[in-house]
């Protein structure tokens, strides 16, 4: 896993994780359901790059 690959997935999980707050404190729906995507994406990210990181070591 490279970093940039390891900060891009961090930062969709850190915009998504406040997206997600914003539209909790202003009741925006759209964009509380905006930021669970994006967070989700990044976690499926950070997966993808470790489970390549564990096959190329083996």
């Amino acid at each position: 896993m490279t970093a940039k690959d390891t900060m891009r997935a961090k930062g969709a999980q850190v915009i998504g994780t406040m997206k997600e707050v914003v539209g909790k404190a202003t009741h925006n729906r759209k964009l509380q359901a905006e930021g669970k995507a994006e967070k989700t994406a990044g976690h499926g990210l950070d997966a993808k790059e470790k489970a390549a990181h564990r096959l190329r070591r083996h």
